[in-house]
Formats: C-alpha cells, structure tokens, sequence
C-alpha cells in the first residue's frame, strides 16, 4: 500500500500601517474620516469639531473633551462620534489567515462605571461589500470583543437562506474577564481565516474567544480607529451625549499574511 503526504508550504508576509502624519498633512492620507452617504446626498462625517489630534513619531493620539455628535434616526450614525478610516483597503488570503495586530489605550471621563457602552475607545475591521465587523471594544475598566454583520448605510442586504436559522444582522459583545485601568496598555490582535470561516481575538498573546462558521466571506476591510458610544435611541431621540469625555491612543498596526498552499 502506497501513502502519499500532503506538504502544506507556508508563504508569510508582515508589514506595519500606520502613517498618522498624513491626517494632519493630509498629503497622500492613509487615514480619513469615516461616514456614510445619506439618501438626501449629503454625507454624515464621523469627526469631533472640538478633537485634538497629536501624531508623536508612530502614535496616534486623539482627544474629546465633550463629545457632541449625535444622530437621532440612524444608530450606525449615532454611535461612532469621531473615527478615522484607513485608506488601504486589507485582503486576506483565499487560504490561510490575515492577523491585525496593535497596542491601544483608553482614558473615558464622565462616562458610568462598568458601563461600557457609555464611551469607549475601538478598533474596527470594517467590510463593506457584506456588513461584517469584527472589533475591540475598551473604556476605563471593560475590554470586549465585538463580532457583527450590521447594515451598514448603503451596503446590499446579505442573502438570507431559505429556513434560516441565525440572525442575518447580529452584535456579540463579549466583555472579557481582563482587568484593565484608564490608560492601560494592551496589545491586541484579531486572526481571520477565510478558507476556516474563522475569526479568533487576543489579548497580551492570551486567546480572548474565537467564532467559527463566520456566515460572510471577508474579502477585503478597512481599519477604523473610534471614540464611540453604543446607547439606542429611545423613541426618536438619541440618548447617547450627557458630556463624557474620551481619549484614545493607537500604535501602529502590524499586518501579517499567511497564505498556505497545498
């Protein structure tokens, strides 16, 4: 009897994205802000007028003192007050994994205590093409890790199969049993596998949850960088604002590929 082994051979590639000047300079941005089209024409900018943006060497820093943005129909529009969207769009391999890797920290004043969605700092991939979000979610004493298909303002509905038996739009916030304190450095990283349909999260190299049969194939996504809330709004009226304050920092992220062949 013959046996034949299968060698699978491993290709990896790693960069780092960062280019945070360019928000300032606006010269070849790698950053703009993030919004969405709205139905009249007119276009709903995630940006704090008040913010204060501060680029030191490969850190991002940004600061609200108040924040004011707010949106009374649409909840994708009330929740992020000020974010920035990456300019490169990222792909991962048809086989094989992509992993986004990167160090923030989270200030959050005026905000409740333990109260997560009152204001909190992210870190979003963001798809487009079909509503997935797969994100990092920390204020002052809560880190989670959020795993979605959201609609998106402008992105086509997802097919819905036939006797369906999960949600077509769904939000998992998974609030983690990590201590952290204002400012806290963590290092985080999120894994996604499209051949696996796969998406693992990690905390300071410790394993923070994994979702498996990922119902959408991402095919490429953006990095969004968010002083955010998440408060429904209550009969017409969005109830998110009440003077919290936010401060978020991000380190540049490091982008590793790895494509298997068989």
């Amino acid at each position: 009897m013959q046996t034949t082994s299968v060698a699978e051979a491993q290709q990896e590639e790693t960069f780092s994205y960062s280019g945070y000047h360019s928000i300032i300079s606006g010269v070849n941005p790698d950053w703009e802000y993030g919004g969405f089209p709205l139905p009249d024409g007119s276009f709903w900018r995630y940006r704090e007028p008040n913010a204060a943006v501060i680029v030191e060497a490969e850190r991002l820093r940004v600061r609200v003192g108040q924040i004011t943005r707010f949106n009374n129909q649409v909840q994708i529009l009330d929740n992020a007050k000020n974010m920035f969207f990456s300019t490169k769009k990222f792909e991962p391999p048809d086989e094989g994994e992509m992993s986004v890797e990167w160090e923030m920290t989270a200030r959050c004043t005026g905000t409740r205590p333990r109260d997560l969605y009152d204001g909190f700092v992210s870190v979003n991939l963001l798809d487009f093409r079909t509503g997935m979000a797969l994100d990092f979610f920390v204020c002052n004493d809560v880190i989670a890790t959020v795993y979605a298909r959201l609609p998106f303002p402008g992105v086509p509905e997802p097919q819905d199969p036939e006797n369906a038996v999960r949600p077509k739009y769904f939000s998992d916030f998974n609030e983690l049993p990590i201590e952290t304190k204002p400012g806290q450095l963590h290092r985080y990283r999120i894994s996604y596998s499209k051949s696996k349909d796969e998406v693992r999260f990690f905390v300071d190299g410790q394993d923070a949850g994994v979702y498996i049969e990922v119902p959408s194939k991402v095919h490429s996504f953006v990095i969004a960088l968010g002083l955010m809330t998440e408060k429904g709004i209550e009969q017409g009226k969005s109830v998110s604002v009440h003077g919290q304050g936010l401060t978020g920092e991000w380190g540049p992220f490091t982008i590793s590929t790895r494509k298997t062949e068989q």
